[in-house]
């Protein structure tokens, strides 16, 4: 016997924190108690030019990013289930992952999984990208 699950319709989030989509894209998208961000690079929100030519600065873009839309969205980084991080140069992985550490990684904290693999490209021939699937505060 199959029960319908009562799902809820999908909510677009979008902030002037965070840049615009460059694409037929939404920032994030709540799904139920989920949040959904797209890719996020180092785009500063209001002039959309690339922030930075180093991995650390970029990164630094991308958190800032993230962090705008998930609190758009109604969620944290301490509410983060699950990254997806693609470099363009894996020798990038330490410098990244210092600031991954800061942001979602922290002494105590329990670390969303991760996946992380070097790419060939990534649009405006930034160095890193980063999405994020987040749980959303009930509050």
């Amino acid at each position: 016997m199959s029960e319908e699950l009562n799902l809820s319709p999908r909510i677009i989030v979008a902030t002037n924190g965070a840049p615009k989509a460059i694409g037929p894209y939404s920032q994030a998208v709540r799904a139920g108690n989920l949040l959904f961000t797209s890719g996020q690079v180092a785009l500063h929100p209001e002039t959309q030019q690339v922030v930075g030519t180093e991995i650390k600065e970029q990164a630094t873009q991308v958190f800032a990013n993230l962090k705008a839309i998930l609190e758009a969205g109604g969620s944290s980084f301490a509410q983060v289930v699950k990254a997806t991080v693609f470099l363009k140069n894996f020798d990038d992985f330490a410098a990244m992952n210092a600031i991954y550490a800061e942001h979602l990684a922290s002494a105590g904290s329990q670390p969303p999984a991760r996946t992380t693999v070097e790419v060939s490209r990534l649009p405006k021939d930034v160095l890193v990208e980063i999405d994020l699937v987040a749980l959303i505060s009930n509050d």
